[in-house]
């Protein structure tokens, strides 16, 4: 089911999509249809960015170590 959707872009922004779209002989419409079906797909499969500092810290704790125990009580005795 189509629906219309009222969109407030840029001038030029939108005089360059609509050249761009009739280069590749595609409606400005479908442009953006398939700009926002890629970004949703995108976002669904994308795994979470991960910064170095955590990549780096990954694993230092095991699960066997927290296994059967409470992490507070595990920081508790940690910093006593």
């Amino acid at each position: 089911m189509e629906s219309k959707l009222t969109l407030k872009l840029d001038r030029s922004v939108i005089q360059s999509a609509k050249i761009y779209a009739e280069q590749n002989n595609r409606s400005l419409s479908k442009l953006v249809e398939d700009y926002f079906r890629k970004l949703v797909m995108e976002s669904n499969t994308r795994t979470p960015n991960i910064s170095p500092l955590v990549q780096e810290l990954s694993g230092i704790i095991s699960e066997s170590d927290l296994a059967g125990s409470n992490y507070i009580d595990y920081l508790n005795t940690k910093y006593e």
